[in-house]
């Protein structure tokens, strides 16, 4: 009783501080309706209670849905009790309850968080805001920490070196693509086919967006330590290694021409490598004594212009899937009215 008190007195004093600051009242608007939040959660309920407050009193009027992912610590129920919608998926996985979430949940204005209290709820009206005004498709949170406990150094590292794979793969501008705080058009999720699993799902989002030119924003917000008893689904280098394999997919899917020249210039290097002593010999002596050697060395390179020939080609009909993605996208319903 005392923890439920303690609980609702600091949650009257955010929302008085927040509708108290003049940038709230002036900017942001008072109906929030027809706002979804979803916030995906595995075994959350230490702090799902809070998270789900802290977004009620952000997002007044706007519908709260916890996609349970199969826990087994009582979040559905904590989640019913704090007033949020409980959806429940048992295939396992941030990418699959963020496209069960897609699939279940009709609404114009899209917040994706996680139920772990590291993301800063009182900015979700900023960022909807951006996201109307400027006419966008998705506003990234940009992760800055503000406890040194919010995430380990080695998740850093990986989020800087994934960060540039991505840009030299794609192009991309992003800071942090691995961001759990995103708000999403109606557009982009009707467009959004979702075929992640775990928490490659973020990078999916991030290279749907490129590829179909969408125009997105991000914007900075704090990123706090997880609150006691709650932790961590991330496994450094297992999904560290689906992240990097979700990586290469997206490239050979999106970009063949790019993909299969990397494995052509590999594979030619290779069997010039071979070739070259093979040549030597040739010209010293005017014997081929290592017939295997020229014979792997002319297969590589053989190989290698198929590749070539598979990347052109498939570019091509890449190239006539996105325009066919880019027109479905376009003609995805917008907000039912204007904000």
């Amino acid at each position: 009783m005392l923890e439920t008190a303690e609980r609702t007195n600091g949650a009257a004093a955010m929302d008085a501080e927040i509708r108290a600051a003049p940038i709230y009242r002036d900017q942001y608007p008072e109906d929030f309706t027809r706002v979804a939040v979803i916030l995906p959660c595995l075994n959350e309920a230490p702090a799902i209670a809070d998270v789900i407050a802290a977004f009620g009193l952000a997002l007044p009027g706007a519908a709260i849905f916890v996609i349970d992912n199969g826990s087994t610590d009582g979040t559905g129920l904590a989640a019913k009790a704090a007033g949020a919608k409980v959806i429940v998926e048992k295939q396992r996985g941030k990418g699959s309850a963020v496209r069960r979430a897609f699939a279940a949940i009709d609404a114009d204005f899209y917040v994706v968080a996680d139920g772990d209290g590291t993301y800063d709820a009182a900015r979700a009206p900023e960022l909807i805001d951006l996201l109307v005004r400027e006419r966008l498709e998705m506003v990234v949170a940009v992760r800055r920490k503000v406890d040194k406990l919010a995430y380990r150094k080695g998740h850093e590292l990986g989020n800087r070196l994934f960060n540039r794979g991505l840009r030299a793969c794609f192009g991309s501008e992003f800071q942090d693509v691995f961001s759990g705080y995103r708000v999403l058009s109606r557009r982009y999720v009707r467009s959004f086919p979702a075929l992640s699993e775990g928490f490659e799902i973020e990078t999916e989002m991030s290279v749907h967006a490129l590829m179909l030119r969408m125009p997105v924003a991000e914007v900075v917000c704090d990123y706090a330590a997880r609150q006691g008893g709650s932790q961590s689904k991330l496994r450094t280098y297992r999904d560290g290694m689906r992240i990097a394999w979700s990586i290469a997919r997206l490239l050979r899917q999106h970009r063949p021409l790019a993909f299969f020249s990397v494995i052509a210039g590999l594979m030619l290097g290779a069997g010039a490598a071979l070739f070259y002593p093979v040549l030597t010999t040739y010209l010293d002596t005017g014997l081929v004594p290592r017939f295997p050697t020229l014979i792997v060395s002319i297969s590589l390179t053989v190989m290698a212009m198929v590749m070539m020939v598979c990347g052109v080609i498939l570019d091509t009909v890449i190239r006539t899937q996105l325009e066919i993605r880019r027109l479905l996208y376009l003609s995805a319903g917008r907000p039912q009215r204007e904000w």
